[in-house]
């Protein structure tokens, strides 16, 4: 809820922010629309808990946030990875990288 708190403040002016947003029977978890003068910018965002293997973690949310990049004809996704755990530095839980998959950037932040 923060992370689309945060994300209605950037759109205020003119974009949306849509939670659970239904593709056919699966649902990304944030997409982000904003209006351009060629139409609209899409923006798929897939969130995920860390459990055990970041790797598998970061694996499994490509894959997911490609199927709804393409079932919503995105321009842009990103797979955010929430780290729990409370012995990790936040120096240890942030990062970002670039990665793809069949082709397509996504953009993989850790928290």
């Amino acid at each position: 809820m923060l992370l689309q708190a945060f994300l209605q403040r950037i759109v205020n002016g003119g974009g949306s922010i849509h939670r659970e947003y239904g593709l056919g029977r699966m649902r990304t978890d944030i997409l982000a629309l904003w209006p351009h003068e060629k139409g609209v910018q899409k923006t798929a965002i897939e969130l995920k808990l860390l459990h055990k293997s970041l790797e598998k973690t970061i694996d499994a949310g490509l894959k997911q946030t490609f199927e709804y990049m393409d079932r919503c004809g995105a321009d842009q996704g990103h797979l955010v990875v929430f780290d729990r755990d409370e012995n990790k530095s936040w120096d240890d839980k942030i990062f970002y990288r670039e990665d793809t998959f069949q082709g397509a950037a996504i953009g993989v932040w850790g928290m």
